[in-house]
């Protein structure tokens, strides 16, 4: 039967619409770079090992700008963005308090612009680094897409209401990660990423003091104390005010982590409610008693975290510096 005529307009006009809904989606790719700049991935992946050996941290940091970037809008690089002519930085928020290395991230961009000039953006390179960051501390490798653009402006103002915090019920840290695409297996994988690194004591003394939280293991608040001997450590100090997420393997992506927090040895209150919530705590257990699940699911994850709603196509640009936008 013939489509009456304003029906064949209607498709028509509908046609580039759906055609471009389509496309936005699959913008990711893997091997983007592919013919842009072909080595790009083999750049990003040599300097985040070369930095590893220079700085171990590193591979720390660029798991968690990931997440820092990615929860809050976009993996758009925004994180990256320096304050600027009144326009403060995310990284002003308490949510982000203690990033660092991020001089580091302009060393990759800048190998990767003598190779390719004005074609890898710094999203990509956030992401890409996270990647390969993970493989250095011993854990999974997970296949990425590319293809993000970076974001024109930051977003300081809405970082506290896309991040959750430590103090946050378990109720809420889900409904973050969930508003992402994150499950809560994939939450609790995620999560994992407290085995590696280390958290500044102003995060902790409030377990410790006046009195020790309950619901820590005894012996090990003892220990924290030692690490926090003040009730009102300095924020600006690094040493001694800080505590290692694991003690007996703290650069090594591993489920130790799990077994830590059923043991009531977690540094924060998160730790603490992912080892006792109904929700994730078999999760727990089940990464507890399986490195290999651990790994699997937190590769997952993390490429559902990559994939937050990135800029695509002609949204956003390449900036030539990580730390600014391009000028016009």
């Amino acid at each position: 039967m013939a489509i009456p005529i304003f029906k064949s307009i209607f498709l028509l006009s509908l046609l580039p619409f759906l055609f471009h809904i389509r496309c936005a989606k699959g913008d990711l790719q893997m091997g983007y770079y592919s013919e842009s700049c072909p080595r790009a991935e083999d750049i990003i992946k040599e300097q985040v090992i070369k930095l590893y050996e220079e700085h171990g941290n590193t591979a720390v940091s660029w798991l968690r700008n990931l997440f820092h970037d990615c929860m809050v809008k976009s993996c758009d690089a925004s994180i990256l963005l320096d304050s600027v002519a009144g326009v403060e930085s995310e990284r002003q928020s308490p949510r982000n308090f203690g990033m660092r290395n991020f001089k580091y991230i302009q060393t990759i961009k800048a190998a990767l612009e003598e190779e390719c000039p004005n074609t890898v953006s710094c999203a990509d390179i956030v992401a890409l680094s996270a990647r390969d960051g993970a493989v250095m501390l011993k854990g999974p490798r997970a296949e990425m897409k590319t293809g993000r653009r970076d974001s024109k402006e930051n977003y300081l103002a809405e970082v506290e209401s896309f991040i959750p915090n430590h103090n946050d019920s378990m109720e809420l840290v889900l409904s973050r990660f969930q508003s992402i695409g994150v499950d809560t297996e994939g939450t609790v994988a995620l999560l994992g990423a407290h085995s590696v690194g280390r958290v500044h004591c102003i995060n902790i003394v409030h377990r410790l003091y006046p009195t020790v939280d309950p619901t820590l293991d005894p012996t090990y608040a003892d220990y924290l104390k030692l690490r926090c001997p003040s009730a009102e450590p300095d924020p600006k100090a690094v040493e001694p005010t800080y505590a290692r997420n694991d003690r007996k393997t703290p650069m090594i992506l591993d489920n130790m982590y799990y077994k830590n927090i059923l043991e009531h040895k977690g540094l924060l209150v998160v730790d603490e409610l992912l080892a006792t919530h109904p929700a994730t705590a078999p999760f727990v257990e089940k990464m507890a008693a399986d490195n290999q699940y651990f790994h699997d699911q937190f590769a997952r994850a993390l490429v559902v975290l990559s994939e937050n709603n990135p800029l695509t196509g002609d949204q956003g640009e390449i900036r030539k510096n990580c730390r600014y936008v391009n000028s016009n």
